[in-house]
């Protein structure tokens, strides 16, 4: 499997630090004790990214490495049009830190209140595009003079890229019409897996998802108001042989007094990879994957996902994401982008120990994989991008296939139950 080019752009290692002369007052209006700081982040063709800043009391204090990192991931064609001149509208293209400052609140921790106190900026160089780790800057830098004319207040942060190549993988079709999934590399489409979906209509009975949506009968009908279950993907390498898969663990029901699948009683998947030394068709857990629908100004499936390391009862918790029933959203495990929610959360190390344990293969933190799937009855075709690191042979991309087609079926699972099924016009093969 050959990877494309990533660049992770990574910010961290903030504070910021007030001269005793000009800790009592902040460009003369916010008091230093009651004041908090805001760093937001722009980098032209990507959203604004914001993160909070301490205030460093002491001078011979360094902030950590790993505090309030922030990340851009840059494919090579963002690279490319970074560096090409006035491809936005500029001689220059640079990453922008801009430094704010306002009374503690409810907004980011900062309240609507607030003023800019400096700005410093990194300008894109052909440094970028080299594929090589590269620190841009290390360091405090002077966010300008108190206008007192004494020094200002001092930001400090690191500035780093470092090469994150990954595999692409390309659903050719809709989940539930068992497309071929190939690996994307530049316009080469490599065939890698087939994805097999199936229905249990009846412990003795199994359906193609193609003929599943369109019911036979009021009984099926009605059943699919109530419940939706016995889901499962097969994902098979190119001889045929199954290599991961993914079963509804728990149905997908109606909340009591409600049509949709709550938080309550959220629906499972269960994601497997065979057992090498058991018998034939056995499976060895490899992680669990919830999921359910929130409902307010606008309507999210939430998914949460467990890995199981093998000997240990309680999952490890990795990726808590909310995406957008109407317009799909992107699901992802990235140690370094989120903080899950509702579950005390390991260290990267250890988590990146029972990944390791569940994929058998050496692990570490930071990016894993990312899956962008289309919101209800979209006809979606998940697109998933999987770090290399943590991919050591052929049959770990397979669980995460497993996992991708999981997540997207999700999204129609979620679906409230009072609108009629999505019909497919034609069924798999």
């Amino acid at each position: 499997m050959d990877p494309q080019s990533f660049i992770r752009l990574s910010i961290g290692s903030l504070g910021l630090r007030m001269p005793v002369t000009s800790s009592k007052t902040v460009q003369g209006t916010v008091h230093a004790t009651s004041a908090s700081c805001l760093c937001e982040f722009r980098l032209r063709g990507f959203p604004i990214q914001t993160t909070q800043v301490p205030l460093i009391s002491s001078p011979e204090i360094n902030p950590d490495s790993q505090s309030n990192l922030t990340i851009f991931y840059l494919e090579e064609s963002d690279v490319k049009a970074l560096m090409t001149p006035g491809c936005f509208q500029g001689p220059d293209a640079y990453l922008e830190i801009v430094v704010y400052m306002g009374r503690k609140g409810s907004h980011c921790g900062v309240t609507s209140r607030k003023h800019q106190i400096g700005n410093f900026r990194v300008l894109v160089g052909p440094e970028w595009g080299e594929g090589k780790a590269v620190l841009l800057h290390n360091g405090w830098i002077n966010l300008g003079k108190h206008k007192l004319g004494k020094p200002g207040l001092e930001l400090h942060l690191k500035v780093k890229l470092d090469p994150d190549p990954r595999y692409v993988f390309h659903f050719e079709d809709e989940t539930g019409l068992s497309p071929q999934i190939v690996q994307l590399k530049g316009a080469i489409k490599q065939p890698i897996f087939s994805c097999k979906f199936i229905r249990d209509r009846r412990a003795s009975q199994t359906d193609q998802m193609g003929n599943y949506w369109q019911n036979e009968n009021e009984a099926d009908q009605e059943a699919e108001r109530r419940e939706r279950k016995g889901w499962k993907v097969m994902i098979h390498d190119l001889s045929g042989s199954a290599v991961a898969a993914a079963f509804m663990a728990t149905p997908f029901v109606p909340a009591t007094g409600f049509d949709r699948v709550a938080k309550s009683n959220p629906g499972a998947w269960l994601i497997v990879r065979p057992d090498p030394v058991g018998p034939a068709e056995s499976w060895l857990p490899w992680g669990r994957l919830e999921a359910w629908r929130e409902i307010g100004h606008r309507d999210f499936v939430c998914l949460r996902l467990h890995l199981l390391p093998e000997g240990q009862e309680a999952g490890v918790l990795v990726s808590d994401v909310m995406i957008s029933a109407d317009k799909g959203g992107e699901f992802f495990i990235d140690m370094n982008r989120q903080t899950p929610v509702g579950a005390p959360v390991p260290s990267p190390q250890n988590i990146g120990d029972d990944l390791a344990a569940a994929l058998s293969g050496p692990i570490d933190g930071g990016f894993v994989m990312n899956c962008r799937v289309q919101g209800e009855g979209k006809g979606s075709k998940p697109l998933v991008q999987l770090a290399v690191k943590h991919v050591t042979c052929v049959e770990d991309a397979a669980i995460f296939m497993a996992l991708a087609a999981a997540v997207d079926l999700s999204i129609q699972a979620c679906k409230p139950f009072r609108r009629k099924a999505k019909k497919l016009t034609r069924q798999s093969s």
